[in-house]
């Protein structure tokens, strides 16, 4: 277990603070913000100071005295009433970039305690497209598996498919409408039915819009729904046989945006699935006085006295008997109790739904449906936006469908790829390979590197681009990287040693050392921009240090096995924090 760089300094330096009679927590060290007074910096004896009816700068003077005797430091300076600022000697950087090096995980495993997290994304619906919509839930949702894995987690990911309820009902109705003579409206028919789906995936997408159309003029045909989704819920043999069809190929269909965009599930439950669980949980509910009638439905009221705003009951079955989207959440909470036992379940949900899931997760509270000591909570973010500042839509003022997107990325990739010469230089097969790996990049990248909860505009031209804060940016940085490792190879030049000459080589190995925090806030946040400007923020030294320090062109053997060394280790970690931000990095480019 390798601690990280701050947390080892700020250790130090509260141990001098403790020497001091004075809270150890005061020696917090920071990166500071003016690199040319240090690299470090503390500013714990103002606050110290405050607490202990004593002098800060005086307190910084002692501190300084002290922390000049341990030998960590090249060179510590004051500023001001007491800022102390810190550069770290050169042999105590070295140590550390080695010691991260060696470890898979550049040391960060070994800070964590390994959690139980269930990662609920994607959120498809059977008979729909995907669209723009599913961008952002299945990008960040993927990102944050990902960083839980890295971090030694055990990370279940769950679809969560929307395929129970009237929407179901009505698509039965509609097929019969259309195919009367299939075998799944005979009453009488209890199986077996065809194995083969009487609907493609195309005609469900069709059907949907023309059922729902359908039943806003005509009550007779939305009756008939809603009674063909009771009996589906009970049970009845040949409507869940079509409705395992449409599920069918729904999920099919979905596979292929999902496996482009690089996401992976381990489960693919839905709605459907709480099904059976569900009397049982309104049972227990009703008998434990949980919940109550109000108007002939059966709620849950969650206000509690200290809001600010209204928080309404949360419905679980309405005066019908047919039941919400909370009442299959607030079932899967329990069945995720059941079944995993987990510590964490993190919904990753647009913003917009963050009362519905503030009214499940205080029923779940309320009704005992998990471990008091387990986390819930809805990572939400903010929309895709056209340039006109609003969601983005299709020319005709349609919903972007989430493939068509995709392709349009890596087509805008392809041509860009094209330009910059690559088409003379690479065969059909890997130019295809790099320019949707680029594409995939430009998407990624754009909508991680901002604040979740904060929209963004979609502009492929900007996200495409090989300069700037852009994907193909950090790409690049990693290629370029191979491409000088594989003309090493070529030479017979090896890496050895890692020796500091130069300031290019201290600010590139300072900024690897800065992995930590950035993965462990980001886990702790669920903010995968922090990962984002990580690895911004070390493609931009790494191309400083290229700029100024020869590599293969070093005539010293010693100096050139340690730049070499330090490419290698900086290449391990862009590539290490790109894959966390679901991102692979072509071989040439």
């Amino acid at each position: 277990m390798t601690a990280s760089l701050l947390s080892q300094l700020s250790a130090r330096v509260g141990q001098v603070f403790a020497d001091c009679e004075l809270d150890p927590k005061f020696g917090k060290v920071v990166l500071s913000q003016r690199r040319e007074l240090g690299q470090f910096q503390c500013n714990g004896a103002l606050a110290a100071a405050k607490s202990a009816k004593r002098n800060p700068r005086e307190i910084a003077e002692l501190v300084v005295a002290a922390l000049e005797k341990t030998g960590l430091f090249q060179e510590l300076s004051l500023a001001g009433p007491g800022f102390i600022n810190m550069k770290l000697a050169d042999d105590f950087l070295l140590d550390h970039v080695n010691a991260i090096s060696k470890d898979e995980t550049f040391g960060i495993r070994g800070e964590c305690t390994p959690e139980k997290v269930i990662l609920d994304f994607g959120g498809p619906n059977v008979a729909k497209a995907m669209h723009v919509g599913h961008l952002r839930a299945t990008i960040i949702g993927e990102s944050l598996r990902r960083l839980h894995e890295f971090l030694g987690n055990e990370a279940i990911s769950d679809v969560h498919f929307g395929d129970w309820g009237l929407p179901m009902g009505l698509l039965i109705k509609e097929i019969e409408l259309q195919q009367p003579e299939l075998p799944y409206f005979d009453t009488a028919n209890e199986g077996p039915f065809p194995s083969e789906s009487p609907v493609t995936v195309d005609e469900l997408q069709e059907l949907y819009p023309a059922a729902s159309a359908r039943s806003k003029e005509d009550p007779e045909f939305l009756e008939a729904a809603r009674q063909a989704t009771f009996e589906l819920q009970n049970g009845r043999a040949g409507y869940r046989a079509l409705w395992q069809h449409m599920l069918n190929v729904s999920i099919a269909e979905t596979k292929i945006d999902f496996d482009l965009l690089g996401a992976h599930f381990t489960e693919w439950k839905g709605e459907a699935d709480t099904n059976d669980h569900i009397p049982g949980m309104l049972k227990r509910f009703a008998d434990e006085g949980l919940s109550e009638l109000s108007d002939g439905a059966v709620v849950v009221r969650v206000a509690e006295d200290a809001d600010k705003k209204e928080i309404p009951p949360l419905i679980l079955q309405k005066s019908d008997g047919a039941v919400m989207y909370g009442t299959t959440d607030l079932a899967t909470i329990e069945q995720r109790q059941i079944a995993h036992d987990p510590d964490k379940i993190l919904y990753v949900v647009d913003a917009r739904q963050s009362l519905h899931f503030e009214q499940v997760f205080r029923a779940a509270r309320k009704g005992s449906s998990l471990d008091a000591d387990a986390v819930l909570e809805h990572v939400g973010f903010g929309t895709v936006n056209g340039k006109d500042g609003k969601p983005l839509k299709t020319r005709d003022g349609g919903v972007v469908r989430l493939r068509a997107l995709i392709e349009d990325a890596i087509g805008e990739a392809r041509k860009v790829v094209e330009e910059a010469g690559m088409a003379d230089r690479f065969d059909a097969g890997e130019l295809s390979d790099i320019a949707t790996k680029v594409g995939i990049a430009a998407i990624k990248f754009a909508d991680l590197s901002n604040q979740r909860m904060s929209n963004y505009v979609f502009d492929l031209e900007r996200f495409t681009k090989f300069e700037g804060k852009t994907g193909p940016y950090q790409m690049y940085a990693a290629v370029r990287i191979k491409s000088m490792l594989r003309k090493a190879a070529d030479q017979n030049i090896t890496s050895g040693d890692l020796v500091i000459t130069e300031e290019a080589e201290r600010n590139l190995m300072l900024a690897l050392s800065q992995l930590s925090e950035a993965v462990l806030s980001a886990a702790e946040k669920s903010a995968p921009n922090i990962l984002c400007d990580h690895v911004y923020a070390l493609t931009q030294e790494f191309n400083a240090f290229y700029h100024d320090c020869q590599v293969l062109g070093e005539t010293d053997e010693k100096v050139r096995a340690s730049r070499l060394r330090l490419c290698e280790i900086t290449l391990r970690q862009i590539e290490a924090v790109l894959h966390l931000l679901g991102i692979a990095v072509p071989e040439r480019m």
